[in-house]
C-alpha cells in the first residue's frame, strides 16, 4: 500500500477544495461555450440511467396503486355504511308516510271531505324585463290561445315567481316577489304563523308582521297563506334567513335571476288587485 507522507497529505487536502472550485468553473465554462455538447451528455446519462429508472418504477408504482386501491376500498366500505343508514332512515320515513297516508283517507272518509279541483295552468316564455311602473317585473309572450289572466300566479320549477299584474292580448307581466310594491301573505310552516312577505328589490324580500311571540326562525320554510283571497296556501316560497342586521328575510325557491319559462296558475283566486290595464312593453333587454 501507497503510503504518502505527512507534508505530502497536507498539501494535497489543500489543493482539493480549490482543484473542486477549478473544475466547477471548468464545467460551467465548457457548459457556456457548447450547450449541444452538454445537451449530449445529458441525454447520454439519461438514456444510461433509463432502465434503472424503469426497474425502480415499476415497485413504486405498483405501492402507488395498492395505496390508491386501498383507499378505494375503505370509501367504498364507509359509502356502504353510508347508504345503509339512509336506507334505514328511508324505511321509517316510508312507514310514517303510509302511516298518515292512511290516517288522511280515513279523517277525509269521516268528514266527507272533498279536494279541491286541480287549477289550469300553461306555460309562457321570458321575453325581456318589463319597463314601465315596476323595478322588478318581467314580461311574457302569451299565445292567443291562452290568453293570461290578471291574478294567475307565476310559478317556475322551484316555487314561488310573482303575480300577473297586466295583460294583454299577446303578452303579460308578472310583478316578481322582490318587487318593492309586492305583498305576499305567507305561512311558516313549522309554526304555522302568518306573517307578510314584503319585497325591497333586493334578492330576498323581508317578513314583517309576524304574530309576537311567534318570531321567524332561521331555516323555517315559507309557503304561501290564503289570507285576503289573493293566492292558494301551501305554494313553496322560500326559507328564512337571519340578516347581518337583524332582519328576518326569504330565501326565494325560484331563480327569479335565470327566469326563462314560468308557469302560469289559474286558481281562480282575484283578492286586492289594481284596476284593469294592458301591458305595454318597454324591453330593458334579457338579464
Amino acid at each position: 500500500m501507497l503510503r504518502l507522507s505527512i507534508p505530502l497529505r497536507q498539501a494535497l487536502a489543500r489543493l482539493s477544495l480549490p482543484m473542486l472550485i477549478a473544475a466547477a468553473f471548468g464545467v460551467m465554462l465548457l457548459g457556456k461555450a457548447d450547450t449541444l455538447l452538454v445537451e449530449r451528455a445529458r441525454m447520454v446519462l439519461a438514456d444510461a440511467l433509463m432502465p434503472v429508472w424503469s426497474v425502480v418504477q415499476e415497485p413504486v408504482g405498483a405501492v402507488n396503486n395498492a395505496v390508491r386501491e386501498a383507499e378505494a376500498l375503505w370509501n367504498i366500505r364507509a359509502e356502504n355504511a353510508r347508504l345503509r343508514e339512509e336506507n334505514d332512515r328511508l324505511h321509517r320515513w316510508q312507514a310514517t308516510a303510509l302511516a298518515l297516508e292512511s290516517e288522511n283517507a280515513l279523517l277525509r272518509r269521516q268528514l266527507a271531505w272533498v279536494p279541491d279541483p286541480a287549477p289550469n295552468f300553461f306555460t309562457a316564455r321570458v321575453v325581456a324585463d318589463g319597463g314601465g311602473t315596476y323595478a322588478r317585473a318581467v314580461l311574457l309572450a302569451t299565445a292567443v290561445a291562452m290568453p293570461a289572466r290578471k291574478g294567475q300566479v307565476a310559478l317556475d320549477e322551484r316555487g314561488f315567481v310573482g303575480r300577473v299584474t297586466e295583460v294583454g292580448s299577446r303578452s303579460a307581466r308578472v310583478l316578481l316577489a322582490t318587487d318593492i310594491n309586492s305583498r305576499i301573505p305567507i305561512t311558516l310552516e313549522n309554526s304555522r304563523a302568518r306573517a307578510i312577505m314584503v319585497g325591497n328589490n333586493a334578492a330576498r324580500p323581508r317578513l314583517q308582521h309576524w304574530p309576537e311571540g311567534q318570531a321567524p326562525r332561521e331555516g323555517d320554510r315559507v309557503v304561501t297563506s290564503a289570507e285576503a283571497g289573493a293566492f292558494p296556501s301551501g305554494l313553496p316560497v322560500g326559507v328564512v334567513r337571519w340578516s347581518d342586521s337583524g332582519a328576518p328575510e326569504v330565501e326565494l325557491f325560484a331563480r327569479l335571476d335565470r327566469l326563462d319559462v314560468v308557469r302560469l296558475f289559474d286558481f281562480g283566486l282575484t283578492g286586492i288587485l289594481p284596476p284593469e290595464s294592458v301591458a305595454r312593453p318597454e324591453p330593458r333587454g334579457r338579464r
